[in-house]
């Protein structure tokens, strides 16, 4: 059994991942801003007869960091960073307080808590850091610099920490989904029609399933299936990596 921290876990991928890892016999930390929710995921999964537990957690800052890793049951053997969030907008209407924030969260706030989780797990001589990044983090679209250039970026900073840890038993790899259906996906679909003055279908079939020649969303079982390859002995010696899961789309 191993300690899995997941951040951005109350919802989404974050908690779907959680579940399937907390299923494969995993003790699963249910970190989110929003400590109730959660806490909610967390009785869920503890519902089922699996081991979780929750804990509040902003990547932003350094105090909630310390605090969350001082509050944990157990220390972190692996880290999955998912925290995220979008806004789409074209530049010249982008918030650059909103541009700062999303890179704050998606890329200084990696490296913050991977930052605070490495030094444990140089002591113990194990660890695994997975980054759930994007698509984005290998091509781009419009009206979401800020979302791209944070993934981007992230891709980047695993390549400078797997040869920062390549001298102990530590491991960091990136997993990029194309578009996976969760709520934030859902409000991207929304968003998207305003902005491209488009209907929500179409902004489905012809801007997110478009390029991907397989054509359809990946699904959360893909993505933890892929997390829990990562943090296998058979993945002991990948590092540094991007895994695509994107239906074709980066191979035409």
């Amino acid at each position: 059994m191993r300690s899995i921290l997941i951040t951005g876990a109350a919802s989404g991928i974050g908690a779907g991942i959680a579940h399937e890892l907390a299923a494969a016999g995993h003790h699963v930390i249910v970190s989110d801003l929003a400590l109730d929710a959660a806490e909610a995921t967390a009785a869920d999964i503890r519902g089922k007869g699996d081991s979780a537990e929750a804990v509040a957690l902003d990547v932003t800052s350094d105090q909630s960091v310390a605090a969350a890793l001082a509050a944990i049951s157990r220390p972190v053997d692996v880290l999955v960073n998912n925290a995220g969030l979008q806004h789409v907008s074209p530049l010249e209407e982008f918030p650059l307080a909103k541009w700062d924030f999303l890179v704050q969260v998606m890329l200084v706030g990696v490296a913050r808590l991977t930052r605070a989780v490495l030094p444990g797990m140089r002591e113990r001589g194990f660890g695994r850091i997975v980054n759930i990044g994007s698509i984005h983090a290998l091509v781009a679209s419009p009206y979401k610099s800020a979302y791209i250039a944070a993934k981007h970026g992230l891709v980047g900073f695993s390549k400078v920490i797997a040869l920062e840890t390549a001298d102990t038993d530590i491991t960091i790899n990136t997993i990029c989904p194309s578009y996976v259906k969760t709520p934030l996906v859902d409000r991207q679909i929304a968003d998207q029609a305003r902005t491209r003055g488009i209907s929500e279908a179409d902004v489905v079939s012809q801007v997110m399933l478009k390029p991907m020649p397989k054509g359809v969303f990946i699904e959360m079982d893909e993505l933890a299936g892929t997390t829990a390859f990562l943090i296998s002995p058979a993945a002991r010696n990948m590092t540094g990596q991007t895994l695509v899961l994107d239906g074709g789309w980066t191979v035409q």
